[in-house]
């Protein structure tokens, strides 16, 4: 039987989620440009020393397969994760995001999809998320995303 389970994100995770966000086909399912490794260090050294952040590397059969984290953003406490591509549509990211959830005590809760990401918007339902409202990811090429909401 397949076990997924989630622990603290540790620097020594960091070579294998950068590798993870640096997949082209990932980064436009989540409309998420992959960064350079001079930009990805300092933005997780800040989010590992953000005590405001849960980040939390995604185990799934004892390798490390993503993270799920959550933030505050203009003042909502907002849940996201990504997942190495390899593993897609074994029910890992809806496996973790029930963890995320379960450790999680505030609500409401935020999460923001691209509209084409039909599988992670299938994760968010699956974990209690509706469709709040619409939006647009900022960029070069700006795409429409939904805004989530989880209540309970």
């Amino acid at each position: 039987m397949s076990a997924t389970l989630l622990r603290p994100v540790t620097p020594a995770d960091l070579p294998a989620l950068f590798e993870h966000q640096r997949d082209p086909v990932a980064a436009a399912m989540a409309a998420f440009p992959p960064r350079s490794r001079e930009a990805f260090d300092p933005h997780w050294a800040k989010i590992l020393r953000d005590e405001t952040v849960i980040a939390r590397a995604i185990i799934h059969d004892d390798v490390l397969v993503g993270n799920a984290v959550s933030f505050l953003q203009h003042g909502n406490r907002v849940v996201g994760y990504w997942i190495d591509r390899r593993h897609w549509g074994r029910g890992i990211a809806t496996r973790a995001l029930t963890l995320l959830l379960e450790e999680i005590r505030e609500r409401p809760l935020w999460a923001h999809a691209a509209k084409h990401n039909v599988g992670s918007l299938r994760v968010l339902e699956k974990c209690g998320f509706v469709v709040h409202g619409e939006g647009t990811i900022p960029g070069d090429d700006a795409v429409e995303e939904l805004i989530l909401i989880r209540e309970e």
